[in-house]
């Protein structure tokens, strides 16, 4: 029965996410500059946060052909760099990790994923209005930690010791806004990255991805009845993800759907939590986990995630 459900959701997804995602993307935000003075901006730091995501841990419940697992965690403190509050210019240094935890004899934890990353953001246009334009970049390294040869003797590859290393650049924009009719936050992010071959493994060469394009839409909705002034938390929270992979990828075309990964993340904050929540999160496209890249995961997830996101 499980199985049934995960295939036919992927297939939706499949499907329908692309007209999905574009049609959030195109939602024009009601307007009115009545309002702008009761609404407060958002900061640099908000839009990072939402930008950067946040830390989480899944329940040993999974749905779909990921390995089993007792929990995955995101770790992801954000070190934010900046003169002040009202900054224009602002750095964040992320020092992320991602682990598994199998379900496996003595409860390995198996190469995690290494993501220290520095990143840019320079708000553009007046400070005064929520509607802001935000520009980023980002230099990431991402690695596992190993040091053991990414084959095997058989031609496999070495998932429990391979030496998994990879150096890449972002560069993109976040639009943000506030929707009046939904009284929400709105942020739509486009952005492209770059995995040099001289920065990367030479065995990632013609098997990984070294060029893609991000795009991501999130909407932070304010409890009904309560306006965003003094408001402290959304009370529910969704995020779409897409990103396209370019460049030469084993066997795939140019226009093969391998190529493409989703992700839908639906977060809700009970009121008696002051920073954790509830989410659950669909996700269909390549394996993020370091030297598992060649894997395709079709995966239904429900875990807790911090949501320090204050309007």
């Amino acid at each position: 029965m499980k199985t049934e459900l995960m295939l036919s959701i992927i297939q939706v997804m499949k499907n329908s996410s692309l007209f999905l995602v574009f049609g959030l993307m195109i939602v024009t935000p009601a307007r009115g500059q009545e309002i702008e003075t009761a609404i407060p901006q958002v900061g640099l730091a908000d839009i990072s946060q939402v930008n950067q995501g946040n830390s989480y841990i899944t329940f040993p419940t999974d749905i779909g052909n990921i390995d089993k697992l007792w929990f995955e965690a995101n770790i992801i403190p954000n070190f934010l760099i900046r003169k002040s509050k009202n900054s224009r210019l602002m750095g964040v240094l992320t020092p992320q990790i991602i682990l598994r935890m199998y379900r496996e004899v003595s409860c390995p934890v198996r190469t995690p994923s290494y993501i220290p990353q520095i990143t840019i953001y320079y708000l553009i246009g007046n400070r005064a209005r929520v509607e802001n334009l935000t520009l980023f970049g980002r230099f990431a390294h991402h690695s596992n930690g190993q040091e053991g040869n990414f084959y095997l003797e058989n031609g496999e590859i070495n998932y429990m010791s391979g030496d998994f290393s990879t150096n890449y650049l972002e560069a993109g924009l976040i639009v943000t806004n506030y929707n009046r009719r939904l009284n929400a936050y709105q942020f739509f992010s486009t952005s492209f990255e770059v995995h040099p071959k001289a920065w990367s493994a030479v065995e990632l060469h013609g098997e990984f991805s070294h060029y893609r394009w991000h795009q991501a839409f999130s909407i932070f909705k304010l409890p009904p009845g309560r306006s965003p002034k003094g408001q402290k938390n959304a009370n529910i929270s969704l995020k779409a993800e897409t990103i396209w992979m370019f460049g030469e990828i084993s066997d795939w075309t140019t226009i093969s759907l391998d190529r493409l990964n989703i992700k839908l993340t639906f977060y809700y904050h009970p009121k008696f939590f002051e920073d954790l929540g509830l989410f659950v999160q669909i996700y269909h496209g390549m394996d993020y986990y370091n030297i598992y890249f060649n894997q395709q995961i079709d995966v239904i997830r429900f875990g807790i995630m911090t949501e320090k996101l204050r309007f």
